[in-house]
């Protein structure tokens, strides 16, 4: 069977162009669901999920309307490869599917690993550059040390200016209000543009 699932942020999105796009792939079954980027309960999701079997093939508009992150994402894959489920994606070139899919998924897999990485090395320069400015680079009080360690890589990418606060959020997998948190935790000053953004 073949299995769509289509997702917008917010209820003022519409959902018509994916379902049409996903109804002409031929899907006969179509989920669909309101939720964020960032947020990590996705029921229609986690139905799917529960629901899809062996030989069936689940098919999305795009890659970031299914995972939270790359990271995610890629979790995703690998569930989906062990249950023998095969992922396309209308707008992406991955087609598990076919061997060239398979390939693109992994070096989206090996993405995901670098990325961690990355974001570990950051994260370890930004609690340097931190206690080398006399800031205090233990955990916040109210944060995880998982939390903490994230807040830690959100500074650093943050202050970095290369990407955009959604970008940023996308990355560490997190809704941008949590993004937003976490720099006043730690204290980093946020552009008057992107507090009215925020709001």
């Amino acid at each position: 069977m073949i299995i769509g699932y289509a997702r917008v942020s917010t209820k003022d999105q519409n959902l018509d162009l994916q379902i049409d796009a996903l109804r002409k792939a031929g899907c006969e079954k179509i989920y669909t669901e309101v939720a964020s980027g960032g947020k990590t309960e996705r029921p229609e999701l986690n139905d799917l999920l529960r629901n899809i079997r062996s030989k069936d093939i689940l098919v999305i508009w795009k890659l970031d309307r299914l995972g939270r992150s790359l990271k995610h994402l890629v979790e995703l894959g690998n569930d989906l490869s062990k249950k023998e489920v095969g992922l396309r994606s209308l707008n992406d070139p991955i087609d598990t599917t076919t061997a060239q899919g398979r390939l693109i998924f992994n070096i989206f897999a090996s993405l995901a690993e670098f990325e961690k990485d990355i974001i570990k090395e950051r994260t370890q320069a930004g609690l340097s550059a931190a206690r080398s400015r006399g800031k205090n680079g233990g955990r916040p009080k109210g944060l995880s040390k998982e939390a903490q360690t994230t807040a830690c890589a959100a500074e650093s990418l943050y202050e970095e200016k290369i990407l955009s606060v959604q970008e940023i959020a996308d990355k560490l997998g997190i809704c941008k209000s949590t993004l937003y948190n976490y720099l006043r935790y730690r204290g980093v000053e946020i552009s008057p543009y992107e507090k009215s953004d925020k709001e």
